[in-house]
């Protein structure tokens, strides 16, 4: 998504000299989300981007791995490729479990198409990790008549990405699902026909998804001068340029300074890749502005829409929109009185008030913030 839209906005903006983009997969460019959905459900065999890329004047060298970079050369795996301005853009790479070379993941096309060929009515299901991929890979498995058993190490589902007093509610989501949700339990191998708990419990498994996370793809800059932090996101600055003059970042691979939340962040969401790509090829062509959207990501689970926008912190204050026993409702944080970070399952009204205000920096009365049914933009502190 970054580099497409990298290429696509620099068309779009004017550019007049070649674009080439290079991608380690043999297809075209593609959207990510639909493939732990519609991908997965036989709905759709491709999610490519409908466009012709010949026409707009894009080079796509497809099937070439980048290995290295050094004195304005790319070199992949199909020989050098030559630049005046370089975005680095290549995602990240779904996490691994030692031991578990036969379990699926679940990142690109080819995971989802070969994962889709063995779920069927019946089939015992593991997935390795309750995140976001975990209950939406859950969500289609038991649509396709799968028994599905979800594995956690921590204590609740979600963990680091949501406070567990918000992710409490989502227990009943995957009994109602009939999913069976294990939390606490840490995975010591996965085996032929089995998963081994850390306990020495087994549980039987026809297959197994492993869906812990995802890290930069960035081992392939080794030694070429871009400074990297310790999880191996790209240190870009406050436009997207990295520590090499000529070459900039985009995408999941992108760590950068957020004014608005004063930390540095690196966001892994398909929003992001979007609005990143185009702010780097806005910089390609003359402008200037910082890169610091709010961001914002959706996840479809056990028939929910769940949304988040901002970026909250463990001191930010919780406001509950309505209960969870309904079937909507969402939770705002607030610093200072100022909206920070907004939760809507099934609530799209609260989530695109929230952005806005979170976005505006516009402080909010609590009391009427609090109410499900008052506005969010009425409760603005004039």
């Amino acid at each position: 998504m970054a580099g497409a839209q990298c290429a696509i906005a620099l068309r779009e903006g004017g550019w007049r000299g070649p674009v080439s983009v290079v991608g380690a997969e043999p297809h075209r460019p593609y959207d990510r989300p639909p493939l732990s959905k519609d991908v997965l459900l036989g709905q759709a065999d491709t999610t490519a981007f409908d466009l012709d890329w010949d026409q707009l004047g894009v080079e796509l060298l497809l099937g070439r791995t980048a290995t290295g970079l050094a004195d304005g050369v790319l070199h992949t795996d199909a020989g050098p490729v030559g630049f005046d301005h370089l975005v680095i853009a290549t995602g990240a790479r779904a996490a691994s479990l030692p031991g578990a070379a036969d379990a699926h993941l679940l990142r690109t096309i080819d995971d989802s198409l070969a994962l889709r060929e063995v779920l069927r009515p019946g089939t015992r299901l593991v997935l390795i990790g309750a995140g976001w991929i975990g209950a939406e890979t859950a969500t289609a498995a038991r649509k396709l008549g799968c028994e599905v058993t979800v594995l956690e190490a921590a204590t609740a589902p979600l963990p680091g990405a949501l406070p567990a007093a918000l992710t409490e509610p989502m227990l009943d989501w995957y009994r109602e699902a009939g999913v069976q949700l294990r939390l606490g339990a840490a995975v010591a191998a996965v085996e032929p026909g089995a998963v081994r708990l850390a306990d020495g419990t087994e549980l039987a498994a026809d297959q197994v998804v492993v869906g812990i996370g995802a890290r930069p793809d960035t081992a392939w800059l080794a030694g070429s001068g871009i400074a990297l932090d310790a999880a191996g996101a790209v240190l870009a600055d406050d436009r997207l340029r990295t520590s090499l003059p000529g070459v900039r970042v985009a995408g999941d691979c992108a760590s950068y300074p957020s004014a608005r939340f004063g930390e540095r962040i690196t966001v892994q969401h398909w929003d992001h890749a979007l609005h990143s790509g185009r702010a780097v090829a806005a910089g390609l062509l003359g402008g200037d502005a910082p890169y610091d959207p709010v961001p914002y990501f959706w996840s479809e689970q056990f028939g929910r829409m769940v949304q988040y926008a901002g970026r909250h912190a463990a001191g930010d204050r919780l406001l509950w929109r309505g209960s969870p026993a309904e079937a909507s409702w969402s939770a705002l944080w607030l610093r200072d009185g100022v909206p920070t970070a907004l939760l809507a399952v099934d609530r799209p009204r609260d989530l695109a008030q929230g952005r806005r205000l979170i976005e505006q920096a516009r402080a909010v009365d609590p009391v009427p913030a609090a109410d499900p049914e008052v506005p969010l933009k009425a409760a603005i502190v004039a």
